[in-house]
């Protein structure tokens, strides 16, 4: 098992100082460590952030001039990847010690794969106080299947092909569902995916993921996505009437209830 990959987190000012260093950690703690941790600085930084990353000499820091969103800061730091598989990782979530020596197994016994991703556990306060999982498919037909609906892929737990990624284009800048647009073009261009059962990272999550899911501006950029997918035809009609209604009924509905559906079920 080939155990080289590189890390990809990007980070902004409004992060909060001690949820970076946590991220951080988690990723240098691995059982199998990377040698290449590439950390985009999207915009400049508060001090505080700043003084997080200077504790760590190991980090190959990418400073951008200006704050271009993630999808942007994505493409840019994936350019100082030295590895071909890259595993992505929020500044402000928390893989579980041995996700990366996981994933590379997968590459290992999968290798027709080009995206690996697993399950997430999702927590507000502490990873000791998980309210949620994010299970998805296993196999890449159902993965498939699965994204005619919804994002078949984790991203903060993702582990991919850099080739592969920028086979598809890259990122595109396509409001809060960079990844899943990324995904779908993979997807159309015959890369494979498997997504591992058991968690892999915990996530952190709350009332702003949910408020962010909802208003007319995610609302537009969902029809857009799905636009694109019955215009690839990936999608049939019936099956982008129903993504579009459902979403827009999703993200007109009050955040605390917003809220209960995807604990209740759109989680496990």
């Amino acid at each position: 098992m080939d155990n080289k990959y590189s890390v990809l987190m990007s980070v902004y000012y409004k992060e909060k100082p001690e949820y970076l260093q946590q991220s951080i950690e988690s990723i240098l703690n691995q059982t199998v460590p990377t040698d290449d941790f590439v950390l985009v600085c999207d915009g400049p930084l508060t001090p505080e952030l700043d003084a997080v990353i200077e504790k760590y000499n190991t980090l190959h820091l990418v400073r951008l001039k200006e704050n271009g969103g993630l999808g942007n800061a994505l493409n840019e730091g994936m350019k100082y990847c030295r590895h071909e598989l890259v595993a992505r990782m929020d500044s402000d979530d928390i893989s579980r010690q041995d996700r990366c020596e996981r994933e590379l197994k997968a590459f290992a016994d999968h290798p027709e794969v080009d995206i690996v991703s697993g399950t997430i556990e999702e927590f507000i306060t502490s990873p000791d106080e998980v309210y949620s999982r994010r299970v998805l498919p296993e196999t890449n037909d159902e993965i498939v299947e699965f994204a005619k609906k919804r994002n078949p892929f984790n991203h903060p737990a993702v582990m991919y092909r850099k080739s592969a990624v920028e086979a598809a284009g890259g990122y595109k800048d396509f409001y809060l569902l960079e990844d899943y647009f990324l995904w779908i073009r993979m997807i159309l261009n015959d890369c494979r995916g498997y997504n591992i059962q058991s968690p892999v990272l915990w996530m952190r999550a709350g009332s702003d993921l949910y408020k962010r899911r909802g208003g007319m501006k995610y609302v537009g950029s969902e029809k857009r996505l799905f636009s694109y997918m019955l215009e690839k035809g990936f999608i049939d009609k019936g099956q982008y009437s129903r993504a579009v209604i459902g979403r827009a009924v999703g993200a007109m509905i009050p955040n605390w209830v917003r809220g209960i559906l995807y604990k209740k079920v759109l989680r496990k």
